[in-house]
């Protein structure tokens, strides 16, 4: 990935204070792959705090510890890496700080912003099913403390019962919660175990987090976080709710839909700054740009540029932008990008001879590739050694007058200068001789290069093969 490039000044939020860096994080739970509309958030944290010369933060929200696993972790890190996403430091584990928010939850306590709550599960549920669709209320959130009983407890939050609370937020604009819907939520489960939102707003608090930008359906989650950070005096981030991702259907991105997961993207042969663009036009938009690079993504990102309809994976457009970038990529940067998916795909790595060659074709492979395996597949005739076996379409090109010309050729190129006008000039002149058109010498010459109908130009496989590879394999067909 590039070095951060400067960008153009952004004004700041009206609640954000002038001047302040800009703090974002990406916050993934480990319980399996990186999901396409995860990496866009990511991606989206990034741009913002990259582009304003601020710190993006990775946590690993693993207190799940039933479906968080070490290897959905490495996973999701192996995932942004290659994405070509950075993160400022160490990635942080919010299991590893649960003593921390225990003493944020008893700090409520002391503070009169939470109270201990004695009522069981069983309680509960009773409770709710002789009140049906109201909020649930403990009957320990005003009790006097002379009758709390020596036994386990869980800690809540002592909520307002009245008025409302208002997201301000970036994407979304005021959102606004009645409190009396909002229950009392456990902070600390009475086995001393933290809870997700409590965990969520002591650690974005502590990492110094100035925006919480992520999907729409955590937009609940804000107004009970925002309580939080109000009871603990600590200032509320910017929040900036983004709409999830949909199938061109319209409905929730799944499986049914083609890729979800970004392994499966960089498995289809995306190269990573395709993606980077694609993502980041999957809901946001700076006027009627469509392909840029990165030191413009950067620049250009804002949050008011986010739109509050969900956005739809369109793998027509994906495949659109995959092939600007490829054409746009220079060779070497194509070579390596190639070599790195060869490898995350567990097929063989290129040969030596296989490099001298693909490389003095990719000016000409670029131009139409959309994909690294449609770039692999036109690029078949330079990793193929001899003798080249011709597919069923291609061996009738062989047919006993066209080797003719093929030999008469063969003979021609001997002492041919190896350039491309050249090379026209000796195949048209072979043509001309035999009373055919340059298309009737091109069809058994990509047989007899390439064993296929369908090849890159033939002019530009016998540059790429080189004089004596190339008068090689005509030599096999010609006899």
């Amino acid at each position: 990935m590039p070095a951060s490039q400067p960008a153009t000044p952004h004004d700041p939020l009206p609640d954000t204070p002038a001047g302040a860096p800009v703090v974002t994080r990406f916050a993934p739970s480990p319980t399996g792959y990186l999901h396409i509309g995860g990496a866009r958030t990511a991606l989206f944290n990034w741009l913002y705090a990259r582009g304003r010369g601020g710190k993006f933060l990775l946590r690993i929200e693993d207190t799940d510890r039933a479906r968080s696993t070490p290897e959905a972790t490495e996973a999701i890190l192996k995932g942004l890496s290659w994405l070509g996403l950075d993160w400022d430091g160490e990635p942080i584990s919010q299991f590893e700080r649960a003593d921390r928010h225990a003493e944020v939850a008893r700090e409520l306590m002391a503070n009169g912003s939470a109270y201990p709550c004695y009522t069981g599960p069983a309680e509960i549920e009773a409770w709710r099913e002789a009140h049906p669709n109201q909020t649930f209320v403990s009957p320990w959130r005003d009790a006097d403390p002379a009758t709390r009983p020596d036994a386990p407890y869980a800690i809540r939050l002592r909520a307002p019962r009245e008025g409302q609370t208002v997201i301000a937020d970036a994407v979304q604009g005021d959102v606004t919660f009645r409190n009396d819907q909002l229950d009392d939520m456990v902070l600390l489960r009475s086995d001393g175990t933290p809870t997700y939102m409590l965990a969520v707003v002591v650690d974005d608090h502590d990492m110094g987090v100035t925006h919480v930008i992520r999907g729409d359906d955590h937009l609940t989650n804000a107004a009970r976080q925002a309580q939080v950070f109000d009871a603990m005096g600590w200032p509320r981030p910017v929040f900036a709710h983004i709409p999830l991702i949909h199938g061109t259907d319209g409905k929730k991105l799944s499986k049914r839909h083609g890729a979800v997961g970004l392994h499966e993207f960089a498995a289809e042969g995306y190269p990573a700054a395709a993606m980077r663009n694609y993502l980041a036009r999957l809901g946001w938009s700076h006027g009627d740009d469509e392909l840029f690079d990165d030191a413009q993504a950067r620049a250009w990102f804002d949050l008011p540029g986010i739109g509050r309809a969900p956005a739809r994976l369109d793998f027509r457009k994906l495949e659109h932008v995959s092939g600007h970038h490829i054409g746009a990529m220079d060779d070497a940067a194509l070579l390596s990008e190639i070599m790195a998916f060869l490898i995350e795909t567990g097929r063989p790595a290129l040969t030596p001879v296989q490099v001298s060659r693909l490389t003095p074709a990719l000016p000409a492979l670029k131009e139409k590739a959309k994909t690294l395996p449609q770039l692999l597949d036109q690029a078949r005739f330079a990793l193929i050694d001899r003798p080249v076996e011709a597919d069923e379409k291609a061996a009738k090109a062989l047919d006993p007058v066209s080797k003719g010309i093929l030999a008469e050729l063969t003979a021609a190129l001997q002492n041919a200068n190896w350039t491309r006008d050249d090379l026209e000039a000796v195949a048209g002149t072979v043509a001309q001789a035999n009373g055919v058109g340059l298309g009737k010498i091109a069809a058994p010459l990509r047989a007899a290069l390439a064993g296929r109908t369908a090849t890159p130009s033939v002019f530009d496989m016998m540059i790429a093969l080189g004089r004596e590879e190339t008068l090689a394999r005509l030599g096999d067909v010609a006899g």
